[in-house]
């Protein structure tokens, strides 16, 4: 139901972008945005955006990630630049409805190595 792209492997201080669109079959979207999670470490936000466009970033990534939202598309953009190794992860859509249900995405993998 949130298919992801744009994962790879790039070069410290490089970019790439994520995108993730959610299927029909969500109903009443509130919030869309990205986590990530490497191996034996918990998932972590990332960055999220309401319909109404407000966002909010983890600190880490301030000020080089951006989150944009196109909801006629279904869609949510997760714009990476300045890439550190440490924001090697799998990322992962997320979005939470109306009602408080949460689906996630599949995942995509992240690799920031020279």
């Amino acid at each position: 139901q949130l298919v992801e792209s744009g994962g790879g492997l790039v070069q410290p201080g490089g970019s790439l972008r994520l995108s993730c669109v959610a299927s029909t079959s969500i109903f009443s979207i509130y919030s869309m945005g990205w986590y990530r999670q490497d191996p034996g470490k918990q998932r972590e936000l990332v960055a999220q955006i309401t319909g109404g466009g407000s966002a909010n970033y983890a600190d880490s990534v301030k000020g080089r990630f951006t989150i944009s939202r196109d909801n006629a598309k279904r869609m949510v953009y997760l714009q990476m630049n300045s890439l550190k190794p440490e924001d090697t992860a799998v990322y992962y859509c997320h979005v939470e409805t109306i009602g408080g249900l949460h689906y996630w995405g599949q995942g995509t993998q992240v690799t920031v190595s020279s």
